[in-house]
């Protein structure tokens, strides 16, 4: 994509942006991102590459004019390989507001699974940047659909605009069945999602907004997506490394997220400290009490949150700032909780038994995926205590989630099956300090006396599924506990006391 100047002369203005006051009902999320870069300021910075407010909105502008010409339906989600840039902010604003959508996926998952994603949608076409083309090249020969890639786009000064109702953008989940599942994110309640996410991590068009996360992940798209609506410079890296945090730490990045596990890598290697850095936002798993004070130790004025939610609706419960200074100055069991409802959210526990626990629902104006009265369904398992904290116990479901990523045994028992030295096989996840989860495999060897090799059976998976979904233990085991109708007993799988060696 072009980084020179927009296609405007000496004196020209963009369009009138489209109306919304900011906060009001109505409000679109294309409006906010319109009128947060109406400005000559940095708004973009990837390497040597910086655009202003206005050169983002020139380039999201000439994405759109792309997207029309590639023949979609309007308003139908279109499929892409795209990873965290400049090109694929102005694809998201550009597609946002002319009717084109985007549908970004895991550029790090196989062929055959995100094939499996795509012909679940109604999208005949396929974007790929050009690093992404070999790829999309496979995923568009599975699925049936048509690949295009991302040629040098150029500026425009179109208008691009939206209505509440319009979709801004869809990601994906794995839902219960194992396939990843759309999430409309609808223009009005990503602009209100938008408004709860910025106020709570302080964004504002000072902040300097720099992550790690998949650009298809809610941690990726969806926290890049309120740094825009609140004006923020945006950078990003592919993926999280210690070289990449300093390099984050070198530009002055003020605000960044990530997953516990990611903080206490750079713990380890000396390289926490970043002077810049006002708030770090995390989630997918608690944080330990030691980590939290050498965190403070390297970055002493830094604000945390913990943000528990998920890509159907985010956040649901918030824990502050000032909890994680309770906690580090003696309160240490807040860090089990997620904290209590974030700001405008009702929650409640659905089905509590005398213990009090049972699937935790939650109402508000920015949640995706809501039934008929506006709850949002966690899946997850949880009570809030008479202090108003909530403490989650684990999914209403089967599914694992190791380091914020979801993983469903169901999945990665399928593949293990068709493995021939494997008879039958189980997968469940077991509490990890660092990663919240891990993947752990029961399996039942089709030659009990000759069990394949775990290197062979990782191999296996790994060919088939992505690396988080890979199994770290192997267990042989002569059957798997099943009830009265044959379905597996997770609770009941149970590894090896200590002592005994895994496979």
């Amino acid at each position: 994509m072009n980084g020179g100047p927009g296609p405007r002369g000496a004196g020209e203005t963009r369009p009138p942006l489209e109306t919304g006051e900011s906060g009001k009902t109505g409000e679109t999320w294309t409006a906010q991102v319109n009128r947060a870069y109406d400005h000559t300021r940095p708004a973009v910075r990837f390497g040597d590459l910086t655009w202003t407010g206005h050169e983002l909105l020139d380039h999201a502008s000439g994405a759109a004019d792309w997207l029309d010409t590639l023949g979609l339906e309007p308003g139908t989600p279109v499929t892409a390989l795209v990873a965290t840039s400049a090109d694929a902010l102005a694809l998201v604003i550009g597609g946002a507001g002319s009717g084109h959508p985007l549908a970004p996926l895991g550029v790090r998952m196989t062929a055959h699974e995100i094939a499996t994603v795509v012909k679940a949608t109604d999208s005949q076409v396929l974007l790929a940047q050009p690093e992404f083309a070999r790829l999309g090249s496979e995923v568009a020969a599975l699925s049936g659909r048509r690949l295009s890639v991302l040629p040098e786009l150029y500026g425009s000064v179109r208008e691009l605009t939206a209505e509440p109702d319009d979709l801004a953008a869809v990601l994906h989940t794995s839902g219960t069945t194992g396939l990843p599942k759309p999430v409309p994110m609808t223009q009005g309640r990503l602009a209100a999602r938008a408004r709860v996410n910025g106020s709570l991590c302080a964004l504002d068009p000072d902040s300097f907004y720099g992550g790690s996360a998949p650009f298809h992940h809610i941690a990726g798209l969806g926290n890049l997506a309120v740094a825009l609506a609140a004006g923020a410079l945006i950078t990003g890296l592919p993926r999280f490394t210690v070289e990449g945090w300093a390099l984050l730490r070198h530009l002055g990045t003020t605000h960044t997220s990530m997953v516990p596990a990611m903080l206490e890598t750079l713990l380890a290697a000396g390289e926490a400290r970043h002077e810049t850095l006002r708030t770090l936002q995390y989630g997918g798993a608690p944080v330990r009490p030691g980590t939290l004070r050498r965190t403070y130790e390297a970055m002493p004025g830094v604000r945390m949150l913990n943000m528990f939610g998920q890509t159907e609706g985010s956040p649901i419960s918030v824990l502050t700032p000032e909890d994680h200074r309770e906690a580090v100055a003696g309160r240490t069991e807040l860090l089990r909780s997620v904290g209590r409802p974030a700001p405008g959210v009702e929650v409640r526990v659905a089905g509590a038994g005398p213990d009090g626990v049972g699937e935790i629902h939650a109402r508000a104006g920015h949640f995706f995926r809501i039934d008929a009265e506006g709850w949002l369904h966690s899946g997850d398992l949880g009570r809030i205590a008479d202090d108003g904290y909530l403490y989650l116990l684990g999914r209403r479901t089967d599914m694992i989630i190791r380091g914020g990523e979801n993983v469903h045994p169901l999945e990665v028992e399928t593949v293990l099956t068709t493995h021939p030295g494997v008879a039958d096989a189980a997968v469940t996840g077991v509490p990890d300090e660092r990663l919240g989860q891990t993947v752990v495999a029961f399996v039942v060897p089709a030659d009990p006396g000759a069990p394949p090799d775990p290197a062979t059976l990782r191999s296996h998976t790994r060919a088939r599924l992505s690396g988080f979904k890979v199994p770290v233990r192997w267990w042989f085991v002569d059957d798997l506990p099943r009830n009265a109708n044959g379905k597996v007993v997770r609770r009941r799988l149970r590894e090896p006391h200590e002592g005994e060696t895994s496979a």
